[in-house]
């Protein structure tokens, strides 16, 4: 399957985690700026949900998602404050860690703001769906997004099964 076509075929959800987007205190910016950004890709959104920055309401949600989707975007919770909790959330339900997707999304981000040191997000596997953890704001979670985009056709598409490589044949 070429890279357009398992675009076209991702199924993403994505999982705001803000007290007061749940509380209704404000609208969710970062959850639509995450799916208009999908949709420059040509990738629908499948689910949108708002849970408040708690370890279980996050856990529940991340692994109701994961069996119908092949990748999940959470957006907040990532920083230092007492309860940013969603990477000790995401990791209670990843199987596998994927460090190198977070480490290139705080890299390029440095490039951009020293803040980006800041981020304690993480990304990994459960079963068949890769779980990514971006910054809370629009702007963050979209550049941290781009910045590994090119890499997650080919990773959903390992998650799916195998891939042929026939740069290995002989």
């Amino acid at each position: 399957m070429d890279k357009a076509t398992l675009q076209n075929s991702m199924r993403v959800n994505i999982l705001v985690v803000s007290d007061r987007a749940a509380g209704g205190e404000r609208a969710d910016a970062t959850g639509l700026a995450l799916g208009e950004f999908l949709k420059t890709k040509n990738v629908e959104t499948v689910a949108v949900e708002i849970v408040p920055d708690e370890k279980a309401q996050i856990v529940k949600a991340l692994q109701q998602m994961c069996p119908d989707a092949d990748l999940i975007l959470t957006a907040g919770g990532t920083g230092l404050a007492a309860r940013d909790v969603t990477p000790e959330a995401t990791a209670q339900v990843v199987e596998r860690l994927a460090p190198g997707i977070a480490e290139a999304m705080r890299a390029a981000g440095l490039r951009i703001t020293p803040h980006a040191m800041l981020s304690r997000g993480i990304a990994g596997t459960r079963g068949k769906t890769l779980i990514i953890n971006l910054p809370g704001s629009p702007k963050g979670a979209v550049e941290s997004l781009a910045a590994v985009w090119e890499a997650l056709p080919h990773a959903v598409a390992l998650l799916r099964g195998p891939v042929g490589d026939e740069s290995h044949k002989g």
